[in-house]
């Protein structure tokens, strides 16, 4: 069966497969399914809800507009926080589910820090899709496409992609579309630069696995690499010396994870470099300023008993060795990662759908883009139009999270009311519309310590506490959120096999 959808997405003469389908005496079910798949020369859809029974599907490339008698589609752009929460939460009784999305797995970025310098694994915080929504495993309408989504029309209800493929010298990209009855963009957002010269040619983001990958390995090179004889002292230095840009709740936490590293493994196993090593954390203005001023004090102080030192300045320029700041100091760098905060992507730019103050696709209280038919946008690629007079939401897992449930919630509901289907839930009551509750903000900054702010904003009364137990509080709350039992088991041996054995140092 993976053959054959394979050659219906690939063959320029579908038909002709479908045809042997029919003499060979298949099942319908296998009909059905690559008939789903078909290439378009010539025909035009004139309906964007159903596919008259008279006109040749075999005329359309990618996934063609539903007929009467199959489920609407409702198709995904993105894999992130979001999205996988909404695919969790959708009754695939009422829908097709067909995700796009570059990667094939969710990635529990509050735990992707601990997996740069081998406190876990990298797999123990990656989710495949087909676990969190078996359908697109298993039933014959719902798909996973390794593609990116180039373009929007609205108007036919399609989404244009291109496949992903993997450096110059694979496959040819090549282009299809998907139409939908019901399209939830979450893409997400990309990691801030603020137009600073040089740093996507010279930083390391740190927002997907390849990401923490990279780190490790440039981590571990730079260590041995220190070690070579003959090498400068000064040289020695910068290689050794990490920069981290960006004193939010990442930075600070990778900080913290990197301060334990080399305490507790490079001082055992690189003992001739071992007073060499050392982390910079730069920051324009205070760290971690969501939370409490107490906490942050207390965040800077432990950090700097862990050999963290913290600059505040605003990077001017980055070069292939040192940063510059604002004030003309030159900080040289073996490792330096970038952690300033995200910002709309280049295909949420490229949309023609009004925007938030921020650039984001702006949406209103039920997650819908007013301006088109059938559209809607949540997690981090997302915002509150000014109109509805609500304010900008952070670009937190818990907030797409929230959203993803929600939007589920309110799919289901128009299935349940016959308003699945394109252009058919213009009448339908919406019900109660989003409202975020924050639910608190926690860290941790190494050495069996960490922060929990309970408050649902600076200013409300509520819990906030430091130390081992809020270090306990950290890690218990984070074991349970982790998607499924399968990666909560390998959150929960790496953890024991790092306290028992100390961090894999092994370059791989």
């Amino acid at each position: 069966m993976f053959m054959i959808k394979n050659l219906t997405r690939i063959s320029p003469n579908t038909s002709s497969i479908i045809t042997r389908f029919r003499n060979s005496g298949s099942s319908s079910s296998s009909y059905t399914l690559a008939s789903r798949f078909c290439t378009a020369q010539e025909t035009q859809i004139q309906s964007p809800a159903k596919i008259p029974n008279d006109v040749d599907r075999s005329q359309y490339s990618g996934l063609p507009p539903t007929r009467e008698g199959e489920k609407p589609r409702v198709v995904v752009l993105g894999s992130g926080w979001a999205g996988c929460r909404l695919m969790k939460g959708i009754d695939t009784n009422l829908y097709d589910v067909v995700c796009v999305s570059p990667r094939n797995h969710m990635v529990f970025t509050p735990l992707l820090a601990s997996t740069c310098v081998g406190t876990l694994e990298f797999r123990s915080v990656a989710e495949p899709i087909s676990r969190i929504q078996p359908a697109i495993s298993r039933e014959p309408g719902s798909f996973f496409f390794l593609a990116n989504c180039s373009r929007l029309d609205a108007d036919a209800h399609e989404v244009h992609c291109e496949t992903l493929t993997d450096g110059l010298n694979t496959l040819k990209p090549w282009k299809f579309k998907i139409a939908y009855d019901k399209l939830v963009i979450a893409s997400g957002a990309e990691a801030s630069t603020f137009g600073i010269h040089g740093v996507m040619e010279n930083a390391i983001f740190l927002r997907e696995v390849h990401h923490a990958q990279e780190i490790r390995r440039k981590l571990l090179l730079n260590l041995m690499l220190s070690d070579t004889p003959g090498i400068s002292k000064e040289e020695k230095r910068r290689l050794l010396h990490c920069v981290v840009v960006g004193g939010g709740p990442t930075g600070v936490e990778f900080s913290g994870e990197l301060s334990d590293f080399i305490m507790k493994d490079v001082r055992q196993r690189y003992a001739h470099v071992k007073d060499d090593i050392h982390v910079t954390l730069i920051e324009a203005r205070d760290i971690l300023s969501s939370f409490d001023d107490r906490l942050r004090r207390y965040a800077i102080k432990q950090l700097n008993k862990s050999g963290v030192r913290f600059v505040r300045g605003i990077v001017k320029d980055v070069q292939s060795q040192k940063l510059i700041l604002d004030d003309g100091t030159e900080v040289p760098y073996g490792l330096l990662v970038w952690s300033t905060g995200v910002g709309p992507s280049p295909f949420v730019r490229s949309l023609g759908l009004p925007k938030d103050p921020t650039g984001r696709i702006g949406i209103d209280e039920w997650m819908r883009v007013p301006s088109v038919q059938d559209v809607f946008a949540i997690g981090d690629c997302s915002g509150y139009l000014e109109t509805t007079g609500k304010p900008t939401l952070p670009a937190l897992a818990q907030v797409a999270e929230r959203e993803g449930k929600y939007l589920a919630n309110l799919l289901n509901a128009i299935g349940k009311a016959n308003g699945g289907r394109a252009n058919s839930a213009k009448e339908i009551e919406l019900g109660v519309p989003f409202v975020y509750k924050h639910l608190g903000s926690m860290a941790t900054i190494g050495r069996y310590k960490a922060l929990v702010d309970l408050r649902e904003s600076k200013d409300a009364k509520g819990i906030s506490m430091t130390g081992f137990v809020s270090w306990f509080i950290w890690r218990s709350a984070y074991l349970t959120r982790v998607i499924s039992w399968r990666n909560r088991f390998y959150v929960a041996i790496n953890w024991f096999t790092t306290f028992v054995f100390g961090r894999d140092i092994s370059r791989i």
